[in-house]
Formats: structure tokens, C-alpha cells, sequence
């Protein structure tokens, strides 16, 4: 259901957005936990199967489901991006690995040099490199096409804990789950770092809007954040009490749409910081986590708990 509050700030703005419609898809596998998810190069989702150790393909024009068994048992994949090379790679937490499949599934695994680093968000980089935080080792990885791997940890805060990146004006951005910060590191491993307003806000989930500003949830504070090119932070309380965000993408209306994971709804917020609506999911505590925008416009999220990929279509 939306907010009839602002909804109605919206109305007096010559704006209406009426509810989405939400589908959801079941995932052939029991116990997936389906997590990361991104748009591949074909143009279906692409998505990480943590507890079935699988890589997960949706087709959005029949969802029709694949799955790709994973060379490692137990591998626990978390993040998925797409490469320079057209291949999808993938961050594999528990084995300590980075992966690369194919479009028809061919799968290489690249071992990290540093043990139990922790693997975790991926995303294309400015220099046609694949780079990863590592977040249970306080630094940040880069991988190759050819998987030669290079790990940052000067000037990262110990503690810290790296999770979700994101590309803006030639660098990268990172938050930092436990340290309270958003990071942002050079192609040539210069770090800065930039302390969150408050305490303990947990920041996860990180994306680039086409204004140039980086939006990103913040777990504990029941808020999007956005920061600015010159690191001004910005925060945005959801009105939907401990409703635990989890993820955040832009839609090709320019809007935030977000998960709230323990809430069960998905949220949607105006590039001004104006909150549209909160929308409930179909299925009960299905554990939604990140949310992916196709071209077409469509997004789409995974539903960790209960074995689902949802679906959104904006009205």
C-alpha cells in the first residue's frame, strides 16, 4: 500500500504514482537463498544462490529458470557483476574465491591471495577491471579478465568491514557495514573516507544515480543516505518503523526503489528524498534483500528466506 501523505505532497506536485504490480517466480532449487542479482548481458537476471551454491539465471520474457552448479561445494556466492568481458563474476564468500561464468555457464574460479577475505559486493570497474570487497579482511580486491588478483588495504579503516561498491567520476565507492563510513578508492588504491552522520547506521547497499549522487541504505538508521560529490551526507528516515533495508537500485524513472527486509516491502523514494510509498510483498517474511532494474524497466528482487525472485512493475 502507499502513504496517503505522500502521495498527496506528490498530487499537489502534478505527480501520481499508483501502486506497482509485484509477481513473484519460484526458483527450482529448495534452500537457494537467492541474494545478488543483476542484469546479465543477454538481458536475463543473473543471480547468486548462496545456500544452494549455485548460479541462478532468469529468463524475463518466459521465466524460465537455470541453474548452474558451482565447481565448490558450499561456496556461499554473495555478489554478481558483469565484466568488461561479457562474463558474469562472482564473489564466493565462504571458499574464498572469485568466479566467472559464461553466458552458457562455463564456470573458472580464481582463489584470493589473502585467507578468509570474505568476498562479498562486485561491480564493474572504470579501468575494465572487476573489483570486490573483501569484507571480512578490511580491503578492497581487483581481478583482471585473466583473473590476476590485486588487494588495497592502505588507508581502509580496520574494523571497517567493506560490503556494497559503486562506480562515480573514475573511482570507486564503498560502504562500510561495521565502520559507519562510505570509502571511495582510486583505480590506483588512494583511499578516502567519509564518517556517516549519527552512529552505528550500518550502510550496506550501494548505487549511482544518473544525478551523480550515491544512494545507500542504512540497515540500523531506517534510512536511505546519499552522498555528494564533495562527500556531504544526506539522510532519509522510511517512516516504517525498524523496516530494515537491504537494498536500493534506480529505476528508470529516476526513483530509488528499495527492500525493507524485515518489514516485507518495497519501498520507493523520489531523487528529492520525497518518500512515494512502501508496498507490501505477496509472500510473508520472504526475506527480500537486493533489487535490480532491467532495461526495460522492470526490477526485480530476491527473496532470500523463501526461495523467490520477485518482480516489480512500476504503474
Amino acid at each position: 500500500m502507499s502513504v496517503p501523505v505522500q502521495e498527496t505532497r506528490l498530487r499537489a506536485a502534478g505527480r501520481l504514482c499508483p501502486p506497482p504490480l509485484i509477481r513473484e517466480h519460484r526458483i527450482p532449487t529448495p534452500g537457494a537463498k537467492p541474494y545478488i542479482a543483476v542484469e546479465g548481458p543477454d538481458g536475463a537476471l543473473w543471480f547468486c544462490e548462496s545456500g544452494a551454491s549455485k548460479i541462478g539465471r532468469l529468463d524475463p520474457k518466459s521465466y524460465a529458470f537455470t541453474e548452474f552448479d558451482l565447481p565448490t561445494a558450499n561456496a556461499t556466492p554473495i555478489g554478481i557483476t558483469v565484466g568488461a568481458d561479457g562474463n558474469l563474476w562472482f564473489a564466493e564468500k565462504a571458499a574464498n574465491r572469485i568466479g566467472r561464468i559464461t553466458p552458457q555457464g562455463q564456470i573458472a574460479e580464481f582463489p584470493l591471495p589473502t585467507p578468509d577475505a570474505g568476498p562479498d559486493g562486485m561491480i564493474l570497474g572504470p579501468d575494465g577491471n572487476v573489483w570486490f570487497s573483501e569484507t571480512d579482511a578490511d580491503a578492497i580486491g581487483r581481478i583482471t579478465p585473466e583473473g590476476k588478483i590485486t588487494e588495497f588495504k592502505t588507508g581502509i579503516s580496520p574494523g571497517g568491514k567493506p560490503l556494497s561498491i559503486a562506480v562515480r567520476d573514475g573511482m570507486l565507492w564503498f560502504s562500510e557495514a561495521a565502520g559507519n563510513r562510505i570509502g571511495c578508492i582510486t583505480v590506483d588504491g588512494r583511499v578516502t573516507e567519509y564518517p556517516i552522520p549519527g552512529r552505528d547506521s550500518q550502510p550496506r547497499a550501494m548505487v549511482t544515480h544518473p544525478d551523480g549522487s550515491i544512494w545507500f541504505v542504512q540497515t540500523s538508521s531506517n534510512a536511505l543516505g546519499r552522498i555528494d560529490r564533495a562527500g556531504n551526507i544526506r539522510q532519509y528516515v522510511i517512516p516504517t518503523p525498524n523496516a530494515s533495508l537491504r537494498g536500493v537500485t534506480v529505476g528508470a524513472d529516476g526513483d530509488l526503489w528499495f527492500t525493507e527486509n524485515v518489514a516485507n516491502k518495497i519501498g520507493r523514494m523520489a531523487a528529492d528524498g520525497t518518500l512515494i510509498g512502501e508496498y507490501d510483498i505477496p509472500t510473508p517474511q520472504s526475506g527480500a534483500r537486493c533489487i535490480a532494474a532491467l532495461a526495460d524497466g522492470r526490477l526485480f528482487f530476491t527473496q532470500y528466506d523463501a526461495g523467490l525472485i520477485g518482480e516489480v512493475i512500476p504503474q
